[in-house]
């Protein structure tokens, strides 16, 4: 049964369930930083997927990514799948400007993030919703 890390569900808001992963978006409104969760119990790297499934993270990476350039027209897209802290699998989508606070090193570990306010988290997100249940259909 999926289970959510607690600190995946701590430093992010819930933008919506495609048809594997759940999409979040980072609490830091220095970055457009959205994240990736394939819905699987005790899945730590994307090896552990089946095929299947791993086709499926690809695609829906895609459209996470393309929804990220349609919405920010970012200069660089960077997509990762770390999991130092975080073992669970999730996979990183950041829209990088060369003109962000931690350009050109990582978003991590550089500064200390700074939450978005409600009303400001809320317009992203339906946004974000309404640009990947788009490119779903």
């Amino acid at each position: 049964m999926f289970e959510l890390d607690a600190r995946l569900h701590n430093d992010t808001y819930f933008v919506c369930d495609l048809s594997l992963s759940r999409v979040l978006l980072m609490n830091d409104s220095q970055f457009p930083w959205l994240i990736l969760v394939p819905r699987k119990h005790d899945v730590a790297e994307i090896i552990d997927l089946s095929e299947e499934d791993q086709i499926t993270l690809l695609k829906e990476s895609a459209l996470v990514s393309k929804a990220m350039q349609i919405l920010f027209s970012p200069l660089k897209l960077n997509v990762a799948a770390l999991g130092n802290i975080v073992r669970q699998l999730h996979v990183h989508h950041v829209a990088r400007f060369d003109t962000d606070v931690a350009w050109p090193k990582p978003v991590w570990g550089n500064q200390a993030p700074k939450p978005y306010q409600d009303e400001q988290a809320h317009v992203l997100i339906t946004q974000l919703q309404g640009l990947l249940t788009q490119g779903q259909q």
